[in-house]
């Protein structure tokens, strides 16, 4: 039976968070991070995921106070992690588009020898011009180019990595300048661990490329088979094995004494995720209109929305969001006139927040070595919905039956990174 591997990714923004919550860890004080972390090691995880945002979110121009932020650097905050833990890993969100390759380098290096060789680089892009101007530089790079400046950005920083200590390192291509010292190897692991989430083709090529680890969205088990079926064959194409890569879709659980109490703690998560509040403020991206007069648990707007597309203000858009929204909205009425839906229940219906695994702590352990077994994923990142209660759930009751079926360790084998996740040493750049 395969193992698995768990690691636990910590957003910062967004709804799936149910951070106003009096029972939630503040958010932004070093001791929910060792809490959680300590907490994770105590379950044998191999990583603690940090996500990152490069700009305050917006809603129509004014800042979007549902989200959390006020965070420290990631990269500031894992260095402290480290001192508090002895061997979880610890992946930092850098962004390749509005980072510099030789600093963005040194301070992963730095993280990765302060740790001991448990720094990981979760390597993420940005495409919109909000973001950008956030730095004098918005709207510098086309959408479709942004994997390509990623990969010379990635194989720039392996060659810093890899060089003689202080030998000196030149790399011109067209979105990638630099002339700087060699780091020479890092840490006992080589260099920091390299996690890839995009979805798109780009991504996934970059992920066959350069890729350690593969954070996906594809969670719905024909779909996490088929990515893995379409990944292993990219592997191939770039002269790579198919164990190269492991596979951790992102994953929501929600557990309970018996399938209905599960079920019925999932249902009281969506509610709790989708306020009144959040699900005007999602309608008023697509009518691109003041909504705030609308009763939430009433029906849909009554006004049309402007001919505009999606104002980019609130973060990265999803591809398939960026076109097509007034017959996006016309479906959403008949879909809400057809089952009789408030705002708040129609967001609820349609937004992507519906908890991946729920049922009791053995089903959940019996779905997930399905996965395992048919190849499909390597382990899961987790997504929680409370801090530290999600975390501590998972360990003391969901750890538990994993190691009973097998498909989990029982004890750290290692102490690095890399070692917990069972990769192979790095190739020299």
């Amino acid at each position: 039976m395969p193992r698995l591997h768990l690691g636990l990714f910590f957003t910062g923004v967004g709804p799936n968070l149910l951070w106003t919550r009096p029972d939630f860890a503040p958010h932004t004080h070093i001791d929910t991070f060792v809490h959680v972390a300590r907490t994770l090691e105590r379950g044998l995880f191999d990583a603690f995921f940090l996500g990152d945002g490069l700009r305050v979110r917006e809603n129509r121009g004014a800042v979007h106070d549902l989200d959390v932020a006020g965070r420290p650097d990631g990269i500031t905050q894992l260095a402290a992690l480290a001192g508090a833990t002895g061997r979880i890993g610890l992946v930092a969100t850098q962004n390749t588009t509005y980072n510099y390759p030789a600093d963005l380098a040194r301070r992963l290096a730095g993280l990765d020898r302060i740790s001991g060789g448990r720094a990981g680089w979760n390597i993420v892009t940005t495409d919109n011009a909000w973001t950008g101007a956030n730095f004098r530089h918005g709207g510098w790079l086309p959408h479709e180019r942004r994997y390509e400046r990623a990969g010379q950005f990635v194989e720039a920083a392996k060659a810093l990595w890899s060089g003689a200590p202080g030998a000196t390192v030149e790399w011109d291509t067209d979105l990638v300048r630099l002339r700087a010292p060699a780091f020479g190897p890092s840490s006992p692991q080589g260099r920091p661990v390299l996690f890839q989430a995009g979805d798109s083709p780009g991504g996934r090529e970059l992920a066959a490329r350069h890729a350690d680890v593969v954070f996906s969205a594809n969670t719905d088990f024909d779909k996490a088979v088929a990515y893995a079926a379409d990944l292993r064959s990219r592997l191939a194409a770039h002269g790579r094995p198919a164990g190269a890569v492991r596979i951790l879709p992102g994953a929501s659980v929600v557990l309970g004494d018996t399938p209905a109490e599960a079920q019925e703690r999932a249902r009281w998560i969506r509610d709790e995720q989708t306020t009144g509040p959040r699900a005007i403020a999602y309608l008023e991206q697509f009518w691109g209109k003041d909504l705030s007069g609308y009763d939430p648990d009433g029906p849909l707007p009554d006004i049309e929305p402007t001919d505009a597309e999606l104002d980019p203000s609130r973060g990265t858009i999803p591809i398939e969001l960026r076109t097509g929204k007034l017959e996006r909205v016309r479906q959403w009425r008949a879909l809400a006139a057809e089952r009789n839906l408030s705002i708040r229940q129609l967001v609820i219906e349609i937004t992507p927040l519906h908890p991946s695994f729920v049922g009791t702590p053995g089903q959940v352990a019996d779905e997930w070595a399905r996965y395992a077994e048919a190849g499909a994923v390597d382990g899961f990142n987790i997504l929680p919905q409370l801090l530290p209660g999600t975390v501590e759930d998972i360990v003391d009751r969901l750890v538990p039956q994993l190691q009973e079926r097998g498909l989990y360790r029982t004890e750290y084998e290692g102490t690095t990174l890399r070692e917990h996740l069972g990769l192979p040493a790095p190739a020299a750049s």
